[in-house]
């Protein structure tokens, strides 16, 4: 398990504690998910950087929007969701449009957004194959003043946002050569009987009417990747061939705006091949999201059937909440916990005062900051990675 990496703009619990806390002002977090990313082309040639800037630009983008409801006024709900509607609409992350398939080659999207007012509105969503934006479901969801409910999944939670009037697309809108390749990878490494049922698969479809994306059979293709496997690593980038990440790409964005408000949001399209109707940590309150004014909003990624075992969210900003930790000693002390049972993870989280961090045990992470003070975007992928 690799040694857990942190970044941190927050004072020691000492001074913390010793004057009145600094106030940063409105300020953003995101990432676009932790896991095993290799730094090196096979044969070990270094990262082509155009390719890594595509991956800087999506996160500097993200924070640009985000920055410019905060530094209007705007409320830090607005912003998380503005944030990560911009990387559900980017290919390049395991969100929205790149999403990575089920084994029977699906796409299921789900998303989660709070707020961390007192009464800790909240909205999530699930098993999603036409809403183009969870995270605006999940918003829409949270604040519908008709709406007692924070769980939609399916049909159910499609035919809502329907009746919402938000945008739906055909299921071969999430289609993308990368995330089907790593998906016929992925086949080719369990055995192939584990995908041939796909009813409703989008794989033969173009990623544009411009393009020709069309592909063998679904047998022969899997046959193809498993001969593949037996001598080379498929990579997966924007065009799949610069670097390896596994597919726990999740998106998230917490924020803090100029009235102390916090609110956190989390998109995810899951984990490559996973079961149909699996659900993850992403749109459970509390494991992959959590928002509250008093102690923390915190986004994670990772291994979620860990994450939601150990309510990763919830249980930083408890930590704060009992053991008077900052966000950043209670983001380290549950990252180690689950370092110790050997589950990869990365957060992001900050107070009111807009202290925060950014912590994760493995290879790599997608992650950037931004605050209304100098509305200068940092976006980092490696940990020894600097600004331009």
């Amino acid at each position: 398990m690799t040694k857990t990496s942190c970044f941190s703009h927050v004072l020691p619990h000492s001074k913390q504690a010793a004057r009145k806390p600094v106030n940063h002002g409105p300020t953003l977090l995101i990432h676009g998910g932790a896991g095993k990313i290799v730094k090196k082309r096979i044969p070990c040639e270094e990262i082509p950087d155009d390719q890594k800037k595509e991956y800087l630009q999506a996160m500097k983008e993200a924070l640009k929007v985000g920055c410019d409801i905060l530094k209007r006024g705007g409320r830090a709900v607005d912003a998380v969701e503005a944030a990560i509607r911009v990387m559900e609409d980017c290919p390049l992350y395991n969100a929205g449009k790149g999403a990575v398939f089920t084994r029977s080659g699906k796409n299921e999207l789900e998303s989660s957004i709070m707020i961390g007012t007192p009464s800790h509105p909240a909205g999530a969503v699930t098993l999603l194959r036409t809403v183009k934006n969870p995270v605006v479901l999940a918003k829409t969801l949270m604040l519908d003043p008709d709406n007692y409910q924070v769980f939609l999944g399916g049909e159910g939670a499609e035919e809502y946002a329907k009746e919402k009037g938000l945008e739906l697309v055909d299921p071969s809108y999430f289609w993308t050569e990368a995330r089907w390749k790593e998906h016929l990878e992925g086949l080719g490494n369990e055995g192939k009987d584990e995908g041939k049922k796909r009813d409703g698969c989008c794989g033969d479809k173009s990623e544009s009417d411009n393009a020709d994306n069309s592909l063998p059979s679904y047998d022969d293709a899997v046959n193809e990747r498993r001969t593949e496997n037996n001598t080379k690593r498929e990579l997966v980038g924007s065009n799949g061939d610069w670097f390896y990440m596994n597919s726990m790409g999740t998106v998230g964005a917490v924020a803090v705006d100029f009235d102390g408000v916090i609110a956190a949001a989390t998109s995810t399209g899951g984990k490559n091949n996973k079961s149909d109707g699996r659900i993850g940590d992403s749109p459970l309150i509390g494991c992959g999201t959590w928002a509250d004014n008093e102690t923390c909003g915190v986004s994670g990624t990772g291994e979620g059937e860990f994450l939601i075992r150990y309510t990763l969210a919830r249980g930083i900003a408890s930590r704060m909440e009992h053991l008077n930790e900052t966000v950043e000693q209670a983001t380290s002390a549950m990252i180690d916990l689950l370092s110790k049972v050997g589950t990869e993870a990365g957060v992001v989280a900050l107070d009111k005062y807009g202290n925060f961090t950014i912590q994760y045990n493995t290879s790599g992470m997608f992650r950037g900051f931004i605050r209304v003070s100098d509305e200068i975007p940092h976006a980092y992928i490696f940990p020894d990675d600097v600004d331009d």
